[in-house]
């Protein structure tokens, strides 16, 4: 019959183990990282080109094209790899559904390349289906940040997701200017959009400041380039609060500010990856040497001799103080991971309430997104807090169309 020393090693057994897994899922996120990147400035090039009809950025957007997709089979390599046992994979279901998603959306980009290389397609249209993918992606990195087990490593990737969404918006936002400023004009529509994607950055790198550690946090700010975000502001203006007609010139000079500024971002998110990396390494070298020693003073401790005493004051810990000691840290393990989660459950809110509107109003998930943004900028009121309201009304609302 097994002892309650047997499961007490057993249960640090387990920690190795998703240890070792969440290592793995965060090298994924880092492969991830890199090919976001990468598409984020193909989707600038492509806005660019094909806003200019051609005229511009047709050479690098074909280069960028073909860099990107080393760094997709890249990602297919450590999709590849992951465990798919569901026996051994915490939040498997949603993980593999979204990288499941993802994938398929990498196999539409060629031929979203030809119609683009064609000019087979607008700029808007382009621009909407490379961040639909991103978004794919990112839903991946999102799934591993809530799938984590431990808080140091979940506060990591809580900041790692937020820096790559508020990354993800600011590519965004450098697409969406190029196309302003290379049309030559915006409507008013469109500077409402453009002041939401500035919102949602400042969103996000909030809340990435809030999890992140000091030494992230300096390399943030030494990577801000004053000049650069003085020509940045210099341009929003601009586009935001110009009544005539824009300068297609400006396109150039916008999209190198906005590329320099992301570039800049791309170093940081290099280093959050890294420091993901030496977390994860660190806490499975301290998770072993614990496990080692309880297994080494449980030894001793089965050895003496019989009839003298297991508990002796000679012993540092005894069986019963390692396990009191094991259900505290795991209790506090628990605090920290729902204090962290609970900006992960803000995000689920929003997905659940365009699930909501998507099913009763027969919207796509952009039109629900939209809808949901549009309320928020109306009633000036956070976005999470209106998605909140539309899933308290989820019995009254009407059925689709």
């Amino acid at each position: 019959m097994k002892s309650g020393s047997s499961f007490l090693l057993a249960a640090r057994q387990c920690e190795i183990a998703e240890l070792e897994q969440l290592a793995r899922t965060c090298e994924l996120v880092g492969v991830i990282g890199r090919l976001v990147h990468a598409l984020q400035r193909e989707r600038g090039l492509a806005s660019v080109f094909l806003s200019s009809q051609g005229a511009i950025y047709a050479a690098q957007r074909e280069q960028q094209a073909a860099a990107c997709r080393v760094v997709e089979q890249e990602v297919r390599v450590h999709f590849e790899q992951l465990d798919t046992d569901a026996s051994r994979v915490r939040n498997g279901s949603r993980l593999f559904s979204r990288v499941a998603v993802a994938l398929h959306g990498l196999e539409g980009l060629p031929v979203l390349r030809e119609r683009i290389a064609a000019q087979a397609c607008e700029a808007p249209e382009a621009t909407a289906a490379y961040i639909k993918l991103v978004a794919a992606l990112l839903a991946v990195v999102f799934e591993a940040a809530d799938a984590a087990t431990d808080p140091e490593v979940s506060r990591a990737l809580v900041a790692m997701f937020n820096f790559m969404q508020g990354k993800e918006f600011a590519g965004q936002e450098r697409a969406f200017g190029a196309r302003a400023f290379a049309a030559g004009a915006i409507a008013p529509e469109g500077v409402q959009q453009w002041r939401h994607l500035i919102d949602a950055q400042q969103g996000c790198f909030q809340a990435f400041a809030d999890f992140s550690d000091p030494e992230v946090l300096r390399a943030d700010q030494a990577s801000r380039d004053p000049a650069v975000l003085a020509e940045l502001e210099r341009l929003r203006r601009i586009g935001c609060t110009s009544r005539g007609p824009l300068e297609q010139e400006a396109s150039h000079a916008w999209y190198a500010c906005c590329t320099r500024r992301i570039d800049a971002m791309k170093e940081v998110e290099d280093l959050l990856a890294l420091n993901l990396r030496r977390l994860c390494e660190t806490r499975i070298a301290q998770t072993r040497a614990e496990l080692r020693d309880q297994r080494a003073l449980l030894e001793e401790i089965a050895s003496r001799p019989v009839g003298t005493a297991p508990y002796g004051p000679q012993l540092e810990r005894s069986i019963l103080d390692m396990v009191q000691e094991q259900s505290r840290r795991l209790q506090a393990m628990s605090d920290e991971l729902d204090a962290v989660r609970s900006t992960l459950n803000e995000r689920k809110v929003v997905e659940r309430a365009k699930g909501l509107l998507m099913a009763h109003r027969a919207m796509s998930e952009d039109e629900a997104y939209k809808a949901l943004r549009q309320m928020a900028m109306n009633q000036n009121r956070r976005l999470v807090d209106v998605a909140g309201a539309v899933l308290s009304l989820a019995d009254v609302l009407p059925g689709g169309r």
